[in-house]
């Protein structure tokens, strides 16, 4: 079944939910633009790694719950005195680590980078934490660059960009090289998903990518229906109280829809 909702599924935005969302909508969007770019450009998939030396680090990071401990054992290497106490061998946890997708659209010929696409993580939006501070530092040099930028927010949590905060449930950024300016797809729950422009270089122009099209496909691939716990409260942050009425009633009813259908199957 689809979601339960025209856009944005609010549901997907749960932390333990959203690392798969975030990685099969960057893998749907470059499919999507690789077919339309090929054999001019070259799509990428690329991944940055950013490790935080911080005891707590920002959403998303990797960090084992538990440090493996062994008690010593007097007499494994060279003879004790009598009266040894044996210490509790405990192994170092990693530092915590954050792997974050994007995409970059390179010129076939010259390997240039002409356009980066950024979908937003809750690592980004965490303001003081390693990966929002690299994050943000990478914005500003592609502003200053010859590298169109845009970034795609569908988190309703997090800190926002000054030019888009406060304005809407989600938004798309787009600045181009070529412009000092922002164009920006502000969007709301009840909303669908745009049609966004994809810019690359002068000469060959722009394309266009369905960001509701990529949705619905990962969504139906990824089976989100079977899995989502839809009786469940919507994550945080609350929804004001008539879009969570509508989101209650949107719920109810493909809930009702999905048992009819397995009634009839």
């Amino acid at each position: 079944m689809r979601s339960p909702f025209p856009g944005m599924d609010p549901f997907l935005e749960a932390p333990d939910i959203w690392p798969d969302v975030h990685t099969r909508l960057i893998v749907g969007m470059s499919d999507v633009l690789a077919e339309k770019l090929s054999p001019h450009f070259i799509v990428a998939v690329e991944q940055r790694l950013i490790v935080s030396e911080e005891e707590t680090p920002p959403v998303g990071a990797i960090i084992p719950d538990l440090a493996v401990v062994t008690p010593a054992r007097p007499g494994v290497t060279a003879p004790l005195d009598a009266g040894y106490t044996a210490p509790t061998l405990i192994e170092p946890l990693p530092e915590p680590e954050v792997r974050e997708r994007f995409i970059e659209i390179r010129d076939a010929r010259t390997r240039r980078v002409v356009t980066i696409i950024e979908l937003l993580s809750p690592a980004n939006k965490t303001p003081g934490a390693p990966s929002a501070t690299a994050f943000e530092r990478k914005r500003a040099v592609v502003f200053e660059s010859r590298t169109n930028w845009i970034e795609i927010d569908l988190l309703r949590a997090g800190a926002r960009f000054t030019a888009t905060a406060g304005k809407s449930d989600y938004c798309v950024l787009l600045k181009r090289a070529t412009d000092y300016r922002y164009e920006v797809w502000f969007i709301d729950l009840r909303d669908p998903l745009p049609t966004i422009l994809v810019p690359t270089t002068v000469e060959f122009g722009v394309v266009t990518l369905n960001l509701q099209q990529v949705f619905e496909t990962a969504y139906a691939r990824a089976r989100y229906g079977d899995w989502v716990d839809y009786s469940a409260p919507a994550p945080p942050p609350p929804l004001p109280p008539a879009d969570a009425a509508w989101v209650r009633e949107r719920v109810q009813r493909w809930l009702a829809a999905k048992a009819t259908q397995s009634a009839e199957g």
